[in-house]
This record gives structure tokens, C-alpha cells and sequence, in this order.
């Protein structure tokens, strides 16, 4: 599957390259649909994509917001890095007119997932 605007590389994890291939197709695709319609560019975090166990297991210990059921093991989440408080707006605008509701918001990035073992229409704020 081609995306507008994504290349499944910029989903890698840090650890292994060609990693971005297990995103899930959908999920990548509806992130696409909301690019297009917030008409800026999304940029994925480093780590912000898929992540392997080892990664994950990693950043467990240095990072307090990460879980290890994180649903970015599945290719089910991204972090999407904000700039500015518009941009912010328009990102989060556009996830929730393609249905993408579930996602924590942070002062330099919102995490979206598609997960469909955790709460649906839940926002939650990164302290």
C-alpha cells in the first residue's frame, strides 16, 4: 500500500531499520487521511512509530510516561511531533474527523493509537 505522505521507514524503531513494515496498514493509512486534511506536515518522533520489545523495554526505564503494553509494539501508535499551538489544533482536528479519538497530548507531541484492547474515546494529558 503507497501513502500520500508517509513512507513506512519514518515509522522505524530506533533499534531496527525496516521496522516501519509492521505498522499497522489501516492505522497508517487513516494517519495519511488526517495529514491530508490538517494540511501540514505530521512528523513522527524517533521511537514515535513502531517499537520492538528490546526498545520498548528501554525506554520503560528512563521514560515514565512509556508502558510496556505500549500499543506502539502493535504499529498501533505514533507520536506526532507539535511546534506551535496551531498546529497542535489542526493535528488534533483532523485525527478526530478520521476517527482516530484515543490520544495524550503533550507541549511537543500528541501520541495517537488505534488500540482496540484500551479505552476508546479517551484524551489524557502528559504532565
Amino acid at each position: 500500500m503507497e501513502y500520500r505522505y508517509f513512507k513506512l521507514s519514518e515509522f522505524d524503531s530506533p533499534d531496527e531499520k525496516g521496522s516501519g513494515n509492521n505498522m499497522d496498514r489501516e492505522f497508517v493509512r487513516l494517519l495519511d487521511e488526517a495529514r491530508h486534511i490538517a494540511g501540514i506536515p505530521f512528523r513522527i518522533s524517533s521511537g514515535g512509530g513502531f517499537r520492538t520489545e528490546a526498545y520498548n523495554t528501554e525506554l520503560c526505564k528512563r521514560n515514565p510516561y512509556a508502558v510496556k503494553n505500549s500499543s506502539h509494539k502493535l504499529g498501533l501508535a505514533a507520536d506526532i511531533l507539535v511546534d506551535s499551538s496551531r498546529s497542535r489544533y489542526l493535528i488534533i482536528q483532523a485525527l478526530l474527523r478520521v476517527g482516530l479519538n484515543r490520544m495524550g497530548i503533550a507541549k511537543g507531541f500528541i501520541h495517537v493509537d488505534d488500540d482496540p484492547q484500551k479505552t476508546p474515546d479517551v484524551c489524557w494529558h502528559y504532565g
